[in-house]
């Protein structure tokens, strides 16, 4: 067993969420507070999914009824990110464009067989990738717009159509968004080992199928991950997705 889960484990835990919010407050980031709910609410909806996962691995309809809130949780939180206005609801189509094709070509090919124990950490694994780079796109891309309005203007004072300017501006900040997946790909086994390699490990497999489904895992999500950034770098420039004000 990695981990012993007994009052040791939890005072570790509350010690270092403690620590990581204490040096963002001395180095005045601003996110203190933030960090110390995003670990308490990330220890209750872990436990609250581990009981869910063991009730709904058996149903087809509530394991496909629990992947699509995933979604749906991912859709509201990088939306929010990005726009408190009322087009972060445009946050579900990069996603939506990105996950879903994957995850059904995935299926269809029993590449990854349609049961929770497969399907849940897979689906997880690509919604959130997905989420990463809506976020990171979409902040990056309406921020680049912000910053260098006088440039939008000028394209379009020089004929180019609203979106065509938008798009020269913000398409190298969206960019940007795919770096942190190109590392860790490009990385792996050298710098990091991620957690389905390392999982499969624990789980008793050989390193051969270990760096396989690692392989697998890591494509997919480059692929999940280009679709929902150039989706979300189009709605930025059609205007779908902004900031209100």
């Amino acid at each position: 067993m990695l981990l012993t889960v007994d009052a040791t484990f939890g005072a570790v835990l509350a010690v270092l969420l403690a620590l990581a919010a204490t040096v963002v407050a001395l180095a005045h980031l601003g996110r203190a507070r933030e960090i110390v709910i995003a670990g308490a609410r990330a220890a209750v909806q872990l436990a609250a999914v581990s009981l869910v996962i063991g009730w709904v691995i058996g149903s087809l309809p509530l394991l496909l009824g629990f992947v699509l809130l995933m979604y749906a949780v991912a859709v509201r939180t990088a939306g929010r990110r990005i726009t408190r206005g009322a087009s972060w609801w445009w946050a579900a189509a990069p996603i939506a464009a990105g996950v879903f094709p994957v995850l059904a070509a995935l299926l269809l090919t029993g590449l990854v067989p349609l049961k929770g124990i497969a399907l849940v950490p897979v689906a997880g694994i690509l919604i959130g990738g997905a989420l990463t780079v809506t976020v990171l796109a979409g902040r990056r891309a309406l921020d680049e717009l912000k910053i260098r309005h006088g440039e939008v203007e000028a394209g379009m004072a020089l004929g180019l159509l609203d979106r065509d300017a938008r798009l020269e501006v913000a398409r190298g900040s969206a960019a940007d968004a795919l770096l942190p997946g190109l590392d860790q790909t490009r990385t792996v086994g050298l710098v990091t080992l991620p957690g389905a390699f390392v999982g499969m490990l624990l789980g008793g497999a050989s390193p051969l199928l270990a760096g396989a489904v690692q392989l697998f895992v890591l494509v997919g999500l480059m692929a999940v991950q280009a679709v929902a950034v150039a989706v979300v770098l189009e709605l930025v420039a059609r205007g779908k997705l902004r900031r209100d004000g």
